[in-house]
């Protein structure tokens, strides 16, 4: 066959095209309900249980492995911070903290000096040259998630929760050699200091630049800007940047801003964010105090209420049931030392286990076999649950509802044993249009069917009993064709 050289060298140039650029547009918001994502063609709720953010910035910890037990586990979601934050060891009681690397095993946006003197050893930074082993290991780790069909937070900043942290970290004057960041450590994310602001506006575009071929990502401004001293007019800023680049670029990257731990009413919005993050929601009331925003709500950190998954698992079923777009907590199980998620000795604050991300794959399953794009928080159709459950409904009306049903849980309860409950069974009264309905009863903690029965109302109220369980069941009612 003959072949021009046009097309040899547009053969040639197709070859090399990594596998993963411009297969599909960036993750976005659904189109026809932007309370929820669209990914690679299909609605998507993501749904995590991730280590403790420094796959990337701890040289020690191997995210191939992290990413494929996610993936094997059947979820889609991690965050990872961008190592303009580390922790040290003592910090926060977390055993074999992923972001708290051991002395020279610490990788960041700035390139080590020639200069000894940084905190726990090694050479200080340059605010003023990039660590290019620092983005390969970035891009690296994109393209696993890519492969593995995670879609990674990407962190941008984090506050500096007391000074041992600020001392730590290369925008501290002590550990540049450009004597960028004498402040206090409240005053670094700010625009009061020119210099530094400068630094971290040119990372922002740098880091957008590097990943604007990667679907499945989207950016946060900050983690916990509530503490720390970190100012709105900073991020809107740094959201300013982002967009500015990637219009520059061509391409759009949802962004996301973390709102409060519990709950908020986000009072004006960056018309540039479309996810609102919150941490530790328990209840989950704050998906509704925000729910007119129309944009995705998330739920991206989780955990210091205790170990046991039974904690987190109703915390999930609950906030994605109430319209939440996004779950994902803390899992303690993986460390550097475990990074497939194996280690159970640990005395973190906080939970995380092999059979947690079980638990929270069956909801995400549950999630993706129902029309959620054209469902909506409901707190009207549940006229009464017997014993005493907290009980959570999404539904599109008249055609299919998503219930969930658990024993009631404080925020952090002292003991756990004491309020669960088992041999549980439910009545449940709810308000159905006339038709005929099939009820599916839905086993949390293996994914199984409990009970399936087909029933017909003429309208108004219909009593359902659940099968017998411990602690929690799921719901799924489904109208059925008239024939």
């Amino acid at each position: 066959m003959k072949v021009s050289i046009r097309h040899a060298i547009v053969l040639v140039v197709f070859l090399f095209v990594p596998s993963w650029a411009h297969a599909e547009p960036p993750i976005s918001l659904h189109p026809e309900n932007p309370h929820y994502f669209l990914w690679r063609g299909r609605p998507t709720v993501l749904i995590g249980s991730g280590e403790h953010y420094g796959a990337v910035l701890n040289l020690d910890f191997d995210y191939v492995r992290y990413l494929k037990t996610l993936a094997r586990e059947g979820l889609n979601h991690t965050r990872t911070f961008s190592g303009t934050y580390r922790e040290v060891p003592s910090s926060f009681g977390i055993t074999d903290n992923p972001l708290a690397p051991k002395p020279l095993r610490y990788i960041c946006p700035w390139a080590r000096s020639e200069q000894p003197g940084y905190f726990d050893g090694g050479n200080k930074f340059d605010l003023q040259r990039w660590d290019e082993a620092y983005f390969a290991r970035l891009k690296d780790f994109m393209r696993m998630a890519h492969k593995c069909g995670v879609v990674v937070e990407f962190n941008l900043f984090c506050p500096f929760y007391n000074e041992e942290l600020w001392a730590a970290n290369p925008m501290n004057h002590r550990n540049n050699i450009n004597g960028i960041g004498n402040c206090p450590r409240e005053e670094v994310y700010t625009l009061k200091h020119k210099d530094l602001t400068e630094v971290q506006i040119a990372f922002v575009r740098k880091v957008v630049t590097e990943l604007k071929d990667f679907d499945n990502l989207y950016y946060e401004v900050c983690n916990e800007p509530y503490f720390g001293g970190v100012t709105l007019e900073w991020q809107w800023k740094i959201a300013d940047v982002i967009g500015e680049t990637e219009e520059s670029l061509g391409v759009r990257h949802l962004i996301s801003m973390n709102i409060a731990n519990g709950r908020a009413k986000v009072e004006k919005l960056h018309p540039a964010v479309k996810i609102l993050n919150f941490h530790y929601c328990v209840p989950p009331d704050t998906v509704a105090l925000n729910y007119h925003w129309n944009v995705a709500i998330g739920e991206n950190e989780t955990g210091f209420r205790g170990k046991d998954d039974i904690l987190y698992r109703t915390e999930g079923w609950d906030f994605i049931l109430a319209g939440g777009a996004l779950y994902s907590n803390l899992d303690y199980s993986f460390t550097p030392s475990h990074p497939e998620g194996d280690f159970l000795d640990y005395k973190s604050p906080g939970g995380g286990s092999p059979a947690l991300r079980q638990q929270l794959a069956i909801l995400k399953r549950f999630m993706e076999a129902l029309p959620f794009v054209n469902m909506q928080p409901d707190t009207q159709s549940i006229e009464h649950v017997s014993p005493d459950l907290t009980a959570t409904c999404l539904s599109q009306h008249g055609k299919v509802y998503a219930i969930y049903l658990h024993v009631p849980l404080p925020n952090k309860p002292k003991n756990i044993e004491e309020l669960k409950r088992r041999n549980i069974t439910a009545e449940l009264a709810i308000r159905l249009p006339a038709g005929k309905y099939q009820a599916t009863w839905v086993d949390t903690k293996t994914g199984e069917n409990a009970k399936v029965e087909a029933f017909s109302i003429a309208g108004a109220s219909h009593v359902l009993h659940s099968p017998t369980f411990d602690n929690d069941i799921a719901l799924r009612i489904v109208r059925l064709p008239e024939r």
